[in-house]
């Protein structure tokens, strides 16, 4: 098995994704993320969904960074006199995480890949999160300007 923390992310990529497709076809990830921004509530509901190389890196263990690194990284280029990173290396040099099931793989990429405000601190009355299985998500895309998260009313006790 190979040592991945011993080299640069980008290498641990290249050098996996070959071997993981070499041994049969990479599965389909089963969940997408389904969110709405608060920011522009008008806007459709947005679907994220991982590709199956990104999956079978999260789930082999050992390539992907920490989530903190993308944060890191994302709070360099909020600062108003950014220009271009400066701790790229943190992507390289920090120890992967080890594998992840699909569920928590999810779990990181909504902390990578959807905006904060949209996961973290949230105060209104309407669910704008879900990470769903991928078969209810209509494969017809004709009306996919008007999606919307369902909004479903608990019942009282």
């Amino acid at each position: 098995m190979t040592d991945y923390s011993t080299m640069p992310l980008w290498a641990r990529e290249l050098d996996f994704i070959p071997k993981a497709k070499a041994k049969g076809p990479l599965p389909d990830p089963q969940f997408a993320i389904l969110w709405e921004d608060p920011s522009a509530p008008d806007n459709p509901a947005c679907v994220t969904t991982p590709s199956s190389e990104w999956l079978a890196m999260a789930t082999h263990g050992g390539i992907l960074p920490p989530v903190s690194v993308y944060w890191a990284l994302a709070e360099d280029e909020a600062k108003p006199d950014f220009k271009q990173h400066t701790r790229g290396h943190l992507l390289h040099q920090t120890p992967p995480i080890p594998a992840m099931t699909e569920e928590e793989a999810m779990e990181y990429l909504v902390q990578m890949a959807v905006p904060p405000r949209v996961w973290r601190g949230y105060q209104g009355n309407r669910t704008i999160l879900k990470i769903v299985r991928r078969a209810i998500i209509p494969t017809n895309r004709e009306h996919r300007n008007a999606w919307r998260i369902a909004q479903h009313q608990e019942e009282a006790a």
